[in-house]
């Protein structure tokens, strides 16, 4: 099991970021969160397998299609909360 804090920045508001990152994070079959940050970056929670995590990272690097990432920072999470589920959070 990993868990992961990915920060994504970049043209990622405004674009369907989010509902995005939740179907493919779905897909994934991993759980967690997306939401957005008042910095206009989007912070996910992801926590499953180790190849379906770094799947939805890779994903990070491209996003939605009308995204524009400049960069994504990743780091590993500790905290022991369990997601049943992904869901969108509103900021």
């Amino acid at each position: 099991m990993k868990r992961v804090l990915i920060n994504v920045n970049g043209k990622v508001q405004g674009v369907c970021f989010r509902r995005f990152a939740l179907s493919k994070a779905q897909e994934l079959g991993l759980t967690g969160y997306v939401s957005n940050t008042e910095d206009g970056s989007v912070n996910i929670l992801a926590q499953g397998a180790f190849p379906a995590v770094d799947s939805l990272i890779d994903w990070c690097h491209i996003g939605s299609p009308q995204a524009q990432v400049t960069r994504v920072l990743v780091e590993e999470d500790e905290a022991d909360e369990i997601y049943l589920d992904f869901s969108i959070v509103q900021s």
